[in-house]
């Protein structure tokens, strides 16, 4: 017996719903995060955000959106590369990338990061935009220094501040690429020799410094508390939410959240067509193997009726002592046709069976 759908596709069709449902999963609390971000109070750091605070239940606001200024509380981070420029966070990182060999291309494949300086370079304001050919690449060391920080207005004459608390457990670092350097390594002929062996040598070592700067303009997504001591803090929030620190203002974070979301949203619907399309192909296979035998089900019933009549007729016309043979002989003087000219032969007297006459000859019935 057919099966209305092969493993195959049931395998196809359990896959798609596993990851529709995961993707909708994933945009749905993209989706709450953009909804709580865009209901959250916007604020600014100013003279009145101590007054405002101290009138919420509990001298806390459980979600808002402020802005400010980076100002240490402490001694400040120094980098490593540039004498003046200090911040309050800092990123080292020392990253390996190398080159695989390409058995089918006869040639090294590029796995470094594409667009990189061979000199050292320094990039005061933005990111560094690069673009990895594959994920050959290997962290060699990873440091990161922090520092307690505050917000602070961009006005000089307001003296209100608020502390910013836990800032690693931020869902994305704001920091700025200040520092960025390739150095590429010589090659031996022993060194050479053993990189084809292995069909893997190093390109080079990418050596970068990332800061998150004192005076910029910073906007802080999270819990917004008022000390007993009169201070404020923006810590991460304590009533579940995702804490976020930007360099651009709060609609930055939202249109990213959006996107993320937007993506996952058509994901999952890439994922449901692709079951929707899966279920209606088996659907479709099932029918076309059903319409044959629907149709010979539909054809017995028309022939029983013809057998049922002809056995209905069949008395009307037969022999009414067999009832069996048709009537094959006329009985003469009556003119009766009633038997068979078997039965006719096998009669004990001469006598019509239907009006019980003598029979003076019979003759032959022929039906036309």
């Amino acid at each position: 017996m057919d099966k209305p759908i092969t493993p195959g596709e049931l395998l196809c069709l359990g896959s798609s719903l596993a990851f529709s449902g995961l993707f909708y999963y994933l945009y749905r609390r993209k989706a709450r995060v953009v909804a709580r971000i865009q209901e959250a109070p916007k604020l600014q750091v100013d003279d009145n955000l101590p007054a405002v605070v101290s009138a919420a239940e509990g001298r806390c606001l459980p979600y808002v959106a402020l802005e400010g200024i980076v100002l240490p509380a402490q001694a400040a981070l120094t980098s490593h590369y540039h004498e003046g420029l200090q911040g309050v966070i800092q990123k080292l990182l020392l990253k390996e990338h190398r080159l695989i060999w390409n058995s089918l291309a006869r040639s090294w494949l590029n796995m470094m990061i594409s667009e990189v300086s061979l000199t050292d370079c320094v990039i005061p304001h933005t990111p560094t935009l690069c673009t990895c050919r594959s994920e050959s690449e290997r962290v060699l060391s990873e440091q990161i220094y922090t520092v307690p920080f505050l917000l602070a207005s961009p006005g000089p004459e307001a003296a209100t501040q608020v502390s910013v608390d836990s800032p690693l457990q931020a869902v994305c670092l704001p920091l700025e690429m200040v520092y960025e350097r390739f150095q590429q390594p010589s090659h031996g002929f022993r060194d050479l020799l053993g990189q084809y062996l292995i069909g893997e040598k190093p390109k080079g070592i990418l050596e970068t410094e990332e800061m998150l700067r004192v005076g910029a303009g910073l906007t802080g997504i999270g819990e917004l508390a008022l000390h007993p001591d009169g201070s404020l803090h923006l810590q991460p929030p304590a009533q579940g939410g995702e804490f976020f620190l930007c360099l651009g203002d709060w609609q930055t974070v939202r249109s990213e959240l959006e996107s993320a979301s937007g993506l996952w949203k058509a994901a999952a619907l890439l994922c449901a067509a692709a079951g929707l399309a899966v279920l209606l192909h088996a659907l479709c296979r099932a029918y076309r193997r059903s319409r044959p035998r629907q149709r010979q089900q539909d054809k017995e019933p028309d022939e029983e009726p013809d057998e049922e009549a002809a056995g209905d007729r069949a008395p009307e016309d037969s022999c009414v002592v067999c009832l069996s043979q048709p009537r094959e002989c006329v009985l003469l003087g009556c003119g009766h046709i009633c038997c068979c000219f078997r039965c006719f032969q096998a009669l004990p007297t001469r006598l019509c069976p239907i009006c019980r006459g003598p029979i003076d000859r019979v003759v032959p019935l022929y039906q036309v």
